[in-house]
């Protein structure tokens, strides 16, 4: 059976935007980081205007498995922190679509960035299977209703602890939590609770994209 990540409209539009993606990485510079070499310098929202033109995407391959997970688990309800251009969420999009149930609730601070994903998300028809959530993710991700099947971290990193806390008390046994670019200084507080047995995880670590890594955590 050809699935909707392979075929249509959605396979066309992630091709297109993953060779945006590398056209863009080939001829920007990096964005200036802070003196330890870690986060752009600024607030997440100062950073978030000033990275608007940036894709940010997860590797092809990552995507792949976000897809593939969701489709063996199939959660009612997928959350992602850090949504960008919608790369990322397409591929969520698209498991959710072929298990035939579910909805993919994604946060995004950047203005322009949510209008060019709300267009690709309608342009290939997988809106109605995505909410975005503008705004503060700490605060927004407080509307999402249930219990949290699949989540998938890939915003600033410093935030990676903070939006788990926040959604935490609704992610039942079984659920499972991935995080992208852990190889950042950032991450630690996030990995060192995911990793720590009292916080009712298990958790491994793989390879990412180049040198960086990812992480899988399930709840317990």
């Amino acid at each position: 059976m050809t699935t909707t990540l392979d075929s249509g409209p959605v396979a066309a539009k992630i091709s297109a935007l993953y060779d945006a993606a590398d056209a863009q990485r080939a001829n920007q510079p990096r964005p200036r980081r802070d003196r330890t070499g870690d986060e752009p310098l600024g607030s997440a929202a100062e950073r978030a205007d000033a990275a608007e033109d940036r894709y940010l995407p997860i590797s092809p391959t990552a995507g792949r498995l976000m897809y593939s997970l969701i489709r063996a688990t199939r959660p009612a309800v997928v959350v992602e922190f850090g949504m960008s251009y919608g790369i990322s969420t397409l591929h969520l999009a698209a498991a959710v679509r072929d298990n035939g149930f579910g909805r993919v609730y994604t946060t995004e601070l950047s203005t322009k960035k949510i209008a060019a994903a709300a267009e690709t998300f309608v342009e290939v028809g997988l809106d109605d299977v995505i909410t975005i959530l503008d705004g503060d993710a700490l605060v927004t991700l407080t509307t999402v209703p249930g219990d949290i099947g699949f989540v998938l971290m890939d915003g600033w990193k410093e935030m990676y602890l903070p939006v788990l806390q926040v959604i935490e008390p609704r992610i039942p046994v079984g659920s499972l939590i991935v995080a992208d670019n852990t190889e950042a200084p950032d991450t630690a507080p996030y990995l060192g609770h995911v990793r720590s047995p009292e916080n009712g995880y298990t958790s491994i670590n793989f390879p990412g994209k180049d040198s960086d890594t990812m992480e899988l955590s399930c709840r317990v």
